[in-house]
């Protein structure tokens, strides 16, 4: 199956579990949305305007307005979500689980929200509205999507439906933007954490030799100086999986139990032994 053809199933997928949030969840609830979403959610509250048809119509706007500031892929990947968004959102219309705990539904939306959110966003596509405003504030101001994602949905979530959902349904909607945020970090960047180390110790080549040894990882030599003491020293750099940091911090402290270590979080590993390009 080539790539286009996984990410063409991926878009679709990802609509469909988007506008299941906003239908079985979201809307049953009363709750808003952030983007284009939430103003089409606004108008259904307030005029009972189908949420497929206006998200379509103010999704194509949008991106005519994004058309000079997207790659063409992405273009293409956003009209077909477009589509694909709009067509689930009219089926599944009248889907919604009428909960007694408002608390779950919300968790729900926010989980599958950002699932779907996430799938599209992974591929390269957007879900248009403020997706494409995320997307633009990333190519030129290097932000975080998903950060990007949440700041535009609350700045909508805020300004509009304060005056239609009320100020309890607005908190709950806040919440549930937050969990989306954090499943969208989760399905973009994978199950899988990974972790820089740098390590400063005395026995940095015993050290290196064990990682290279027992984690089969490779390390980096990196040269630095001390500002206090003006002497160089020589870093080691190695990036890992999580689950052998423990490991690692043994196989250290067996070493040199005065070594200086920094542990960091990565986003994304391409190279031998992680991800390919």
């Amino acid at each position: 199956m080539s790539k286009t053809v996984k990410d063409v199933i991926f878009l679709l997928i990802g609509s469909f579990v988007f506008s299941l949030a906003v239908n079985m969840f979201v809307i049953p609830i009363g709750l808003g949305e952030g983007g284009v979403t939430g103003i089409s959610i606004i108008l259904y509250y307030t005029t009972h305007l189908s949420t497929g048809s206006t998200n379509f119509i103010l999704n194509g706007i949008l991106l005519i307005v994004g058309y000079k500031f997207l790659e063409k892929k992405t273009i293409v990947y956003t009209m077909i979500t477009i589509i694909a968004t709009s067509i689930f959102l009219h089926v599944t219309e009248g889907w919604g689980l009428h909960l007694h705990e408002e608390l779950i539904g919300m968790v729900f939306a926010g989980v599958l929200l950002g699932v779907g959110i996430g799938m599209i966003l992974r591929v390269g596509g957007t879900t248009a509205g403020s997706a494409i405003i995320a997307r633009i504030l990333n190519k030129f101001l290097n932000w975080k999507v998903s950060h990007a994602l949440l700041i535009v949905d609350l700045l909508v979530v805020v300004l509009a439906s304060y005056f239609i959902i009320g100020i309890e349904k607005l908190l709950f909607t806040i919440v549930m933007l937050y969990i989306t945020t954090k499943v969208i970090d989760f399905v973009i960047e994978g199950f899988d954490v990974k972790k820089a180390v740098t390590v400063i110790s005395s026995n940095k080549n015993e050290v290196a030799d064990q990682i290279n040894e027992q984690l089969d990882r490779g390390v980096t030599i990196l040269n630095g100086r001390g500002n206090y003491t003006k002497e160089s020293k020589e870093i080691l750099y190695v990036v890992i999986n999580k689950q052998e940091l423990i490991k690692l911090k043994k196989l250290i402290k067996k070493i040199d139990d005065e070594a200086f270590v920094i542990v960091h979080d990565v986003r994304d590993v391409i190279g031998k032994g992680f991800l390919s390009a």
